[in-house]
């Protein structure tokens, strides 16, 4: 555990969270509250709610009963909520979703200007400033389609800093890269938590939840499973779906 969250405040709280795909009950009266400089790891297998939980964070997918509340502010449906909640959340996908017709520096400077207000210049300078920070402000002016996937997914974790959020969302960031490019982001990640930034992270990269996790969440068929510190969480999990998934990811790694 890198540092301790328990005596910040709660930045992040889901009361009773239940979200469907018409009869498919995909999230089923999830709570779950995440304190300022927490990092969060879910874990699961395909198809048990895990990035429905985090889209319904980002207002990305909408709720049907239940609460979530980002920085005490409750996430109602109304345009103003989902606004004032994207300003403060950052989210990562599989996909880079970079703007391929601009350049890495466009791409960063686009929401600042946009959505904040920032001037160009204003906007220039955070843009390098995110750039620098994932070590890749050298491939500045050049396309998305000129960087590997290890590259454009570390353009898309600088372009989600440009907007200075209060917590990063990660959906599964490493799971479109080649082998090879998965540890220059996880290593992104990690120097980001050792920054302190709020984290909650959908990966099977269990090294990285070993290293950089305060809570290791299980979930499973839209339910929150166990939960616990690492070094419980891989030493003695309690339910046996969790052995069980845990026997089959270290078993591929």
């Amino acid at each position: 555990m890198l540092n301790s969250a328990n005596d910040q405040p709660t930045l992040i709280s889901l009361e009773d969270v239940q979200k469907w795909y018409g009869a498919f009950h995909a999230l089923k009266s999830i709570s779950l509250s995440v304190r300022k400089g927490e990092k969060i790891v879910l874990c699961g297998p395909s198809g048990s709610g895990k990035s429905t939980l985090i889209r319904c964070i980002n207002a990305l997918e909408t709720i049907e009963e239940g609460k979530i509340l980002v920085e005490g502010q409750v996430l109602d449906g109304s345009t103003k909520s989902i606004d004032a909640i994207r300003r403060e959340v950052g989210m990562v996908f599989q996909s880079f979703n970079l703007f391929p017709h601009m350049t890495v520096l466009q791409n960063c400077t686009l929401a600042p200007m946009r959505v904040r207000g920032a001037s160009h210049a204003d906007a220039e300078r955070l843009a390098r400033k995110y750039l620098e920070r994932v070590r890749i402000l050298d491939q500045a002016e050049k396309y998305p389609a000129q960087l590997s996937g290890g590259q454009q997914q570390r353009v898309a974790i600088a372009r989600a800093l440009c907007m200075e959020p209060k917590v990063m969302l990660f959906d599964e960031p490493t799971s479109a890269l080649d082998p090879e490019m998965v540890k220059e982001v996880l290593d992104t990640m990690i120097s980001l938590a050792r920054d302190g930034m709020t984290m909650i992270c959908v990966t099977h990269e269990m090294g990285f939840a070993r290293q950089v996790a305060d809570r290791v969440i299980f979930m499973a068929s839209g339910e929150i499973v166990e939960e616990a510190e690492p070094e419980i969480f891989f030493k003695s999990p309690k339910h046996q779906r969790t052995k069980t998934f845990l026997g089959e990811i270290l078993a591929h790694h």
